[in-house]
């Protein structure tokens, strides 16, 4: 759908009512547009609604407050760097507000909280005017079938972008399409967390939605019915969630009718293979549209090596923790749950880019899926050749040795799927999806409910069906660097017909599954390893922590990112002040603040989060 409008040209919802929640100072001006509701009241003009809609699902549009970086639906900075996944990147003083959740110190006046709830709240409007818009039609050109279908369209991308202001901020108001300026209600307030209204309006389209769509992009049957699951998770109904997982698993099909697999991990991350059986659902990503990239990854335009791919900006590296995540046992190729970061796998931390003696360790053993998920020096780079260390880190002694890779694109593809940002950012705006939610994710939520609600042994099989994807050799990155020419650092010589790394990767048994702690710990990690660098990791630890109800105990999730902090704030060449300065507050740091513009404008009826 996207590549067929830009979303500059989708202003319907501004021009019928208005977006309540970041632009109710427009509320009292007189509409300067053509567009009307009698106009829009027909096939063509609720199509054009629904697109807006969807439009916005990757956080973004042209003209917006703020920038894409701050408000994307990858999440790199509300559920990346504010978990032990990566770091801000750059230098330490670019992004300030960036640098606050990365520290668990975010101010109510943070742009990035504030532009965030504006684009989310756009999103909800953009649905709700769809709803409002369809009973207003009365040609003929929509009959009873797709009407149900659009209604369940609408009420699916409400409940989504409901579904990720309530992963941010929990206590979030419910705007549905009774809440109208001629209505006089526009100050919902924000009593508690709204997970069943997102759970009926995932029901609703999980009974009305197709299981197919003629259009790749839209959402179906099942895309709803992993929605519907993933809001019980954070619900903690894990009986429901079972029984959702269990149809969207055996039965589930993607909207072209590709039946949900498993293939090569590095196909989820690749334009070129994109829509394929693993994503459930993918927020739909274009270039050379003439929309100035901002239908591309705009959200993650800084998130590129400042070498290589792009020439800038250096954000979103990942952690030391996280790559020490993937060191396995050298016998059993099982991850190292307790004691994963009692050592760092070696880098290249404070080597010179020049210094030509440098070589990655291909001894200790690691986890195939690291070197899709990290970029390292002296390993493949997709194939932009080896990663040159130093160089292509644009201060690595405050940011770290690593690049993200999850969301590059091939050299050899990059002039069909990358484009400039905003006139500005050259190659910084790819094609590249961005999974909402596939296939893995699925499966592995489908675990946890089996440890909490069902059967160890089957928490154990979803789990080795992941990782048994990533223990085919086929998907291991190839190329070993084997020394340099003449001595030049620059020059690598590399062995492609070996293994980049000593990957091993092994599979689960039941003496590992020896209890249902035991088993959470297996699945959370699985999680980590993963889905790692695609915006999960501290939405997971916020579900799992006892606070809001999850099993994990009380303060798991301080515990975890103290731990990862206290680690990587000690390593001595690592002088990054944003993390030695990090402290997580339980009962506070769990969630962001509700952003004090919004609560001033609301007149009372929001409250602030706890805390803060």
């Amino acid at each position: 759908m996207k590549n067929k409008f830009y979303k500059i040209v989708v202003p319907c919802t501004m021009a019928l009512l208005s977006v309540t929640y970041s632009c109710k100072n427009y509320l009292d001006k007189p509409s300067t547009g053509t567009l009307t509701k009698d106009v829009l009241a027909n096939r063509a003009g609720v199509e054009g609604l629904l697109i807006g809609a969807y439009s916005l699902l990757d956080g973004v549009y042209q003209g917006q407050s703020g920038d894409a970086w701050q408000t994307t639906v990858s999440n790199w900075s509300f559920g990346g760097i504010a978990s032990d996944d990566a770091y801000k990147g750059s230098n330490p003083t670019d992004q300030p507000y960036a640098a606050e959740i990365m520290q668990h110190n975010v101010s109510v006046i943070n742009d990035y909280i504030l532009n965030k709830w504006r684009n989310i709240y756009n999103g909800v409007q953009r649905a709700n005017d769809v709803l409002r818009e369809i009973p207003l039609v009365t040609d003929g050109s929509i009959d009873a079938t797709y009407k149900a279908q659009l209604i369940a369209e609408a009420r699916f991308l409400r409940a989504v972008y409901h579904l990720e202001a309530a992963k941010i901020w929990r206590n979030v108001p419910f705007v549905d399409e009774t809440v109208t300026y001629t209505a006089n209600n526009l100050n919902v307030g924000n009593p508690g967390p709204i997970w069943d209204k997102i759970e009926a309006d995932l029901s609703a389209a999980v009974a009305a939605l197709p299981t197919t769509q003629t259009q790749i992009g839209r959402a179906n049957k099942y895309a709803a019915e992993a929605f519907l699951a993933k809001a019980y998770m954070f619900d903690h109904k894990y009986d429901q969630a079972k029984t959702a997982l269990a149809d969207v698993i055996n039965n589930g099909v993607t909207s072209s009718g590709a039946k949900y697999a498993l293939g090569p991990f590095a196909n989820n991350f690749n334009p070129s293979t994109k829509n394929g059986p693993e994503a459930v659902f993918s927020v739909q990503m274009s270039v050379g549209d003439n929309s100035s990239g901002f239908n591309g990854n705009a959200g993650d335009a800084l998130n590129y090596p400042s070498g290589g791919p792009a020439t800038c900006c250096g954000f979103y590296q990942p952690s030391f923790s996280f790559v020490n995540s993937f060191k396995v046992d050298p016998t059993t190729g099982l991850p190292l749950l307790d004691s994963f970061d009692s050592s760092d796998l070696k880098s290249d931390q404070g080597v010179a880019a020049t210094d030509a003696t440098y070589f990655p360790d291909t001894t200790t053993p690691v986890d195939a899926r690291l070197d899709w998920s990290v970029g390292r020096r002296g390993i493949p780079y997709l194939d932009w050749g080896t990663h040159p260390g130093a160089a292509w880190t644009r201060d690595q002694p405050n940011g770290g040795p690593y690049s993200p890779i999850k969301n590059i694109y091939y050299k050899a593809q990059q002039s069909s799927t990358s484009d400039t940002y905003n006139g500005w950012a050259p190659n910084q705006s790819n094609s590249n999806n961005y999974n909402m939610i596939r296939f893995a994710d699925v499966l592995l939520w489908a675990a946890e409910c089996e440890v909490e609600v069902g059967s160890l042994a089957q928490a154990m099989a979803y789990v080795n069906q992941v990782r048994a994807r990533a223990a085919t050799t086929s998907g291991w990155v190839k190329g070993r660097l084997t020394g340099y020419t003449n001595g030049d650092a620059s020059k690598p010589i590399v062995d492609n017909t070996q293994y980049a790394a000593n990957y091993k990767v092994g599979l689960y048994t039941m003496a590992n599954f020896t209890s249902k702690d035991q088993a959470r710990k297996i699945v959370w990690f699985e999680r980590k390893l993963e889905l790692g660098m695609e915006g999960h990791r501290f939405f997971d630890l916020q579900r799992y922590d006892a606070l809001y109800g999850g099993p994990g105990g009380a303060n798991y999730m301080k515990n975890t990112i103290d731990a990862y902090i206290a680690h990587d704030a000690s390593i001595p060449t690592m002088l990054n002040p944003t993390i030695k300065a990090a402290t997580f507050t339980a009962g506070k740091s769990e969630l962001y603040p509700i952003p004090q513009n919004q609560i001033d404008l609301q007149n009372g009826s929001l409250k602030q989060n706890p805390k803060y």
